[in-house]
């Protein structure tokens, strides 16, 4: 009779136990993993911003360097183009390296 009446609290102690295990295993890992992506998004944004920020100097320098005629600016624009275009081949080639 004695285990009948125990039931119901082991069962309570069960789904309490399966909730903190839950809680610990899954949801405080998660956080974690949400405050690395969000430093990692922030980062890609800051490397972004500065790449451009970059590219629009190349432009400018080509730009000034370069004579004021019309195909000159088209060159510096293709020049530049050129540049975005290798800095993205690097980093993606730097990225597939197994060696990291």
């Amino acid at each position: 009779m004695n285990d009948f009446q125990e039931f119901p609290q082991q069962v309570s102690e069960l789904v309490q136990m399966s909730k903190d295990y839950l809680r610990q295993e899954t949801i405080e890992p998660a956080k974690e993993l949400g405050k690395h992506a969000g430093m990692g998004i922030g980062g890609a944004l800051l490397f972004s911003f500065g790449s451009f920020l970059a590219l629009l100097g190349v432009y400018s320098l080509l730009k000034m360097v370069l004579p004021e005629t019309e195909w000159y600016v088209v060159l510096a624009r293709f020049l530049t183009a050129l540049v975005a275009a290798g800095s993205a081949g690097v980093v993606g080639w730097r990225l597939s390296n197994d060696n990291l």
